[in-house]
Order: structure tokens, then sequence, then C-alpha cells
């Protein structure tokens, strides 16, 4: 068996590689790279699911970072547990060829309760009286013990949030090399989000983005040398490339003022009503699942999404069969918009009762992914002050929100979710042992059997190097 070290650098694409990144530059040239041609949705969960299964969204189950959960009646985003991934994942399918096995799942998304030998993903406490503290989830338990005292807490608002920057990946890249040397695992994945932040915040054409390359760039740097020391094969990829957006697509403000979506009041606030709603969107970056209560009204809301500048797509029954994504979990209609759009979450029409959490980081409360928590609310005068009074109200034992995000959805200049027009702004596929790569674009659902050959070799039936 080969060593292998899989560095999943999130948003990175072919035109990224040629600006500022010596070490990513360096593994191309040594071995070889590829376009990779992505699966839709184009978002974390559903990739990652693709890339340790081999099976499309049809298959495995992850149809977006989040669904409606139809038996609940609840749209949940950011789940963890592995068990929601249907299919064999590649460290099962590995030990079948060789028991000596073993994978180390670092960051990776459904990390908990995995069969995976080793996993580390973030796990925050969440306390009663509303607070939330950083803390990690280890498979070993004692392995959190270990990377909490050498490491010291994983900075968590610097994961996710206004705040969120190269430290994180820094702490995840320290992390991986700390597993690799004393587990030795035999396939490493590691997972590394810094370009995202900024790729969503300012698009991929702003200035600053080469500088945030080479962040990443030497990161990387760092640990392909540690583990190119042993022999150590290396495989870098990404699972999308970022857009430019000019804005966002108000798909569930739509399908209010149509009558479909239906909200609750609480407290002079408004609240999504899924369950008795006739259509409702759960938006996802550029993709969004259209939930529609009875089969009959289906085609009616399609011909109303139709109309929608800024919907590029409404796939249908065969629609999705097409595109992969007939899953059970799947909306009734899949809207996807135009490259230069995203769709938000936003239900309500008056600001002022948008729902308490959507001023706040709350990945798990909204019913749709909200990339304005990248930034801090620009209504906000003197930021660092409000934060200080929220954090010593905190401190006084007060109950109170940590309301720093604005309602400015025209603030992110980056999305992805859709395939990309163009292969040089979407995913690639970049090893150190080029003999394992195809001559055109890697699929996604080849990853799981790429990765399989670098470790075994022509012990992997149906190999043909």
């Amino acid at each position: 068996m080969n060593r292998i070290l899989i560095l999943n650098v999130v948003g990175l694409t072919l035109d990224l590689v040629g600006r500022d990144a010596p070490h990513l530059s360096a593994l191309a040239k040594c071995g070889g790279v590829r376009p990779l041609t992505t699966i839709t949705p184009a978002v974390t969960c559903a990739v990652q699911s693709t890339f340790t299964t081999g099976l499309l969204p049809r298959d495995h189950g992850i149809v977006a970072n989040g669904w409606y959960f139809r038996d609940l009646g609840e749209v949940f985003f950011w789940r963890q547990s592995n068990r929601l991934v249907q299919g064999e994942k590649i460290w099962d399918a590995a030990r079948k060829l060789d028991h000596r096995f073993t994978c180390a799942k670092l960051f990776w998304w459904y990390n908990m309760h995995s069969s995976a030998d080793y996993s580390v993903t973030p796990r925050p406490i969440y306390l009663a009286d509303g607070g939330k503290r950083p803390d990690i989830y280890t498979q070993p338990p004692g392995l959190r013990e270990e990377l909490n005292r050498r490491l010291d807490e994983f900075p968590l608002f610097r994961f996710w949030g206004p705040g969120a920057d190269i430290n994180s990946s820094q702490w995840i890249a320290d992390c991986a090399r700390y597993v690799y040397d004393q587990q030795k695992p035999t396939l490493t994945l590691v997972y590394l989000p810094h370009l995202d932040y900024t790729l969503q915040r300012l698009g991929p054409d702003h200035p600053v983005i080469r500088e945030d390359v080479r962040r990443i760039d030497a990161v990387c740097g760092e640990l392909i040398d540690h583990v190119r020391k042993d022999g150590t094969q290396v495989i870098v990829l990404s699972e999308y490339g970022i857009t430019a957006v000019s804005g966002p697509v108000h798909i569930n403000r739509v399908l209010r003022e149509a009558g479909l979506l239906m909200v609750r009041e609480e407290l002079g606030r408004e609240l999504l009503n899924a369950g008795c709603s006739e259509a409702f969107a759960v938006a996802d970056h550029q993709i969004a699942h259209v939930y529609v209560k009875l089969a009959a009204r289906i085609p009616e809301v399609a011909r109303l999404l139709e109309t929608v500048p800024g919907i590029e797509h409404v796939l249908d029954e065969e629609g999705k069969r097409r595109s992969g994504l007939d899953h059970p979990r799947s909306g009734e209609l899949v809207a996807l918009s135009r490259a230069d759009r995203w769709f938000s979450y936003y239900y309500w029409n008056d600001d002022e009762r948008a729902p308490d959490f959507a001023r706040t980081v709350d990945i798990h409360r909204k019913p749709g992914y909200d990339p304005v928590e990248l930034f801090m609310d620009p209504a906000l005068r003197v930021p660092r002050l409000h934060i200080a009074r929220r954090l010593l109200q905190k401190k006084l034992g007060f109950r109170m929100l940590m309301d720093v995000i604005g309602l400015d959805a025209a603030l992110p200049k980056g999305s992805h979710g859709r395939v990309t027009d163009k292969a040089e702004q979407g995913p690639l596929f970049m090893t150190s042992d080029a003999g394992w790569l195809p001559p055109g674009p890697v699929l996604a659902t080849e990853v799981k059997s790429l990765i399989l050959r670098h470790v075994f070799g022509d012990q992997v039936p149906g190999t043909n190097r």
C-alpha cells in the first residue's frame, strides 16, 4: 500500500493556481493536473459525498448542504452524521482490499459516527443560555484532548462568519500533520476552506484573491513537503469553482407573493411555516430545492419560477434524473440560477419582521444558506464596540443576541452551485503521480476509484494504468 495525502482546497481552480501558487504549481509540474467535472449541485456536502462514495446524489442522498426533512416538517442544514450518506465509503472499500488500511478524515463533512479510523470535525458546545463555545468532535475520543493540548482551542469563529480567515485552515493543517505523524494513516483526507471565504466575499476577480492564493499555497506547501519526505503521494482537488455574482434571487419572496409560502408570527417576527406552505424553496448558493405540497400544482409552480429573472433552469422529474438529483430528499422541482446570481433564503418582505436569528451567525436555524454571514453589518458604526457590549452582557449573565450580521443580500460577490461554463474556472484534480490521470477531465464520480488506485495500484479491480 502507498500512503496518500488528499488536500481538498475549496474553491481552487486552474485559473487561480496560476496566481502566485508556487508550491501547488510545482506539484502539478512534477505530477499532473486535470480539470475536474463536478456534479450538480456543486456544493460542499454533495460533492464530498460523491468523492467518498463514487456516486451521484441520486444514490448517496446528499442533495445539497441541507434539505427539507418531510417527516419532521423542518429544514436542516449542516448535519454531521455520516449515516446520512448512503453507499459504500472509500475507507470501507479500501479495507476489503487490505485489512491494514487506515483512514484519517479531517474536517471533511459528515464526519460524526463515521467508520473512518480517525475523525476530527468542528462540534461547538451549545449552552442552555444560548451561548456557543468552540470545540471539536474526534474519533477516537481521546484525540480531542491531545489536539486541544498541543494546538490550543480550534478557532471556530475564524472558521466561519465575519472573522473567517487563514487561521482556521492553518489549525486544520497543523492537526493533519499531527495525526499523520502520530497515527500514520494510509489515507489522510484534509479540508482547507480558506479560499472560499474571500471568493464569496469579493468574487474571483478581486485583486485581494492573489494574496489569499499565496496564503493557502503556503499552508499546502508545508504539508506537501512534510509528507513527501516519507514518499507519500499527494492529491490536491477542489469541489467547485466560484463565479462572480451581481446579486441574489429572492425565490421565497416570489413564492410568498404568489400565495404559496406561509409564515407564522412569533413576537412580531415571521418564521417560515414549511409544513403549511403549498411551495417553498430551500436555497443553497446557486441551487434551490423547491418543495411543492400537491403534485397537481407542480406545473403551476414551475411556470411561475421560469418567469423569474436570474433563474436559468427549473428541473422537473426528468431534469432531476438527467442531473443525477432524482432522490426522495430533493424538492419536487430544483431551480438553478444564472452564473451571475445566487438564491437567498429570505422569505420576509419587511426587515423589521425578519426572525431574530437572521442577524446572527446561525447556520443551523436558518432554513437556507446565508453567505451574508461572512460580513459584519455595514450599518454598525463601531462594530467592535457593539461586539464588546454584547460580550459584556453575556459575561454579566444576560441573555443576548450576537446580532452583527446585516440583511443586505447584495454584499456577496461570488457564489457556486451550478457547474461553471468554463473548465478553467471550475475545480481541478492534481496529483504527484500523473500515471493514474485520465487523458481528459476527471469526473467527480471517478475520484474514489482514482484514490484507491493511488493507494493499491494494480490491486484495484479494473485498473488499467
